[in-house]
């Protein structure tokens, strides 16, 4: 079996050449302008992730965010748990970690986060776990009356390699809702969430049938191929809309 069924690694390189497919590190905007960061999680800058995280760059820009990209493997985002970004129960006012707390600094002037990733076993990727694990820590994150996310909205953007209609999609959808929107979002204080799972992503379709047989389709090429991913980066921007278009929750 080439890759685990229904991790979505999404590797493929996916040179699709769009206008407006390219963005600044930190773009510029007025100072009174609603703020978004974007969290993408892959390791390579020509893989369909990065493109998606770059489409949703390019709405956000255009609702009128300014867009503060963090892109955690080109910035050498180390996840590992170490001894000084480690909760101390005793303590919610602990000092973390220079490197975390500047993390945390970007997450608190953002008015919205939007994460960009592929799905590994249905879940998120090492850098992107590690990087809740450190940067969402106890006492900033959670463990307060009032948590200091309380307001923010987050949308999780997650690639899947799995088709439309393989029967894994759906407690893949589930399994995802429950992880980021119940154990992470809601237990942070967050007043939204929002998981949209991006089916189809690899060229060659994969599934297993009911006994259990892995089923490879024929890779898509030409203009089926343009199509597909056309199809793929619009379902990318009804996404960013639809949550963009939620009212903010007062606190």
């Amino acid at each position: 079996m080439d890759r685990p069924r229904g991790c979505g690694c999404t590797g493929l390189t996916a040179q699709i050449e769009l206008s407006g497919d390219t963005v600044p590190q930190h773009s510029s905007d007025s100072s009174d302008s609603r703020s978004a960061l974007l969290v993408v999680a892959h390791h390579r800058s020509d893989s369909l992730t990065a493109h998606t995280a770059r489409r949703a760059v390019n709405r956000l820009e255009a609702a009128g965010y300014r867009v503060d990209l963090l892109d955690l493997h080109a910035e050498g985002f180390d996840p590992r748990m170490n001894v000084a970004d480690q909760p101390d129960w005793g303590n919610r006012e602990k000092t973390y970690s220079a490197e975390t707390r500047a993390h945390m600094r970007r997450i608190l002037d953002a008015d919205v986060v939007v994460a960009v990733f592929p799905v590994y076993w249905f879940s998120v990727p090492a850098v992107l776990k590690g990087w809740i694990d450190r940067v969402w820590n106890y006492g900033f994150a959670y463990g307060r009356s009032k948590p200091r996310l309380a307001g923010k909205r987050m949308l999780w953007l997650a690639l899947a390699g799995a088709t439309a209609d393989d029967p894994v999609a759906e407690p893949m959808q589930a399994a995802l809702e429950a992880t980021l929107n119940d154990g992470i979002a809601y237990y942070c204080g967050l007043s939204h969430s929002t998981v949209g799972l991006l089916l189809d992503a690899e060229e060659r379709p994969q599934r297993i049938d009911a006994q259990g047989t892995l089923l490879i389709g024929d890779a898509i090429t030409g203009a089926e191929r343009e199509a597909h991913y056309a199809e793929f980066d619009a379902r990318t921007e009804k996404f960013v809309d639809e949550f963009l278009a939620k009212e903010p929750v007062a606190v």
